[in-house]
């Protein structure tokens, strides 16, 4: 008898789309000819894995990365990294960037009038434990100005990077708040057609998370393929 498919794909709606108009630069990115699906050989999926050796304990904790602490409201960002049948991904590398509480990276191409922090790299990683655990400590990002059309704001929102077992397994998601206004207003957040799914990319408060009298508690679980994935950038 065989064994779950570790290779299936999400359903027609559920992933962003490779052309979104709102979102401009997926029009002149986005890919001229049908895709060629690359079978994965097991060279792909038992190559050698890639940053895990250069994880440190403190790296996890962004507001103690430097010697000051930085300016925000601090948060804790935990969740499970699952696969499509629920069972936990063990061992997977985890990667977080994003904007200070201003809404401005540590990034020589970001050129908003916001202050940058001298005290914030606006990057984290950490391991996932035996049950698919991650936990982040952090400030909470501000919104921000882009050019995709006028007057145009990014909501809140941290992205994460999840390294499987070789190179060629990386994915990228993005973790919004709950109850944020930008969000309805935002191409990247809708280029995802389906609302159950864009639903996904939204963190849930956790009280359970909450350090009493340091910092609020957000839960964003990860699943990585299947009916319940979360949307991934394409």
């Amino acid at each position: 008898m065989s064994g779950p498919d570790p290779y299936r794909r999400a359903s027609p709606g559920e992933q962003p789309e490779y052309v979104s108009p709102a979102y401009a630069s997926t029009v002149k990115r986005s890919p001229a000819k049908p895709l060629i699906v690359v079978p994965q050989s097991l060279s792909e999926m038992t190559g050698p894995v890639f940053g895990h050796e250069r994880v440190n304990p403190g790296d996890a904790d962004l507001t103690r990365q430097l010697a000051g602490e930085p300016i925000g409201e601090r948060i804790i960002v935990a969740g499970r990294v699952l696969d499509g049948d629920g069972k936990p991904v063990r061992k997977s590398l985890v990667e977080l960037w994003q904007a200070n509480a201003a809404g401005r990276y540590q990034h020589k191409n970001d050129h908003h009038d916001a202050p940058l922090d001298p005290h914030f790299t606006g990057a984290g990683r950490t391991i996932t434990d035996e049950q698919g655990h991650y936990r982040f400590i952090t400030v909470r990002p501000g919104a921000y100005p882009w050019r995709n059309h006028p007057n145009a704001w990014r909501p809140a929102h941290i992205h994460l990077s999840l390294f499987g077992h070789a190179f060629m397994t990386r994915l990228v998601t993005q973790m919004y708040f709950p109850g944020d206004p930008l969000l309805a207003l935002d191409p990247i957040y809708n280029s995802v057609p389906d609302e159950r799914a864009r639903q996904r990319m939204i963190a849930n408060f956790d009280l359970g998370l909450t350090v009493p009298d340091y910092a609020l508690g957000f839960r964003f679980d990860i699943v990585l393929r299947g009916r319940h994935a979360t949307p991934m950038e394409a």
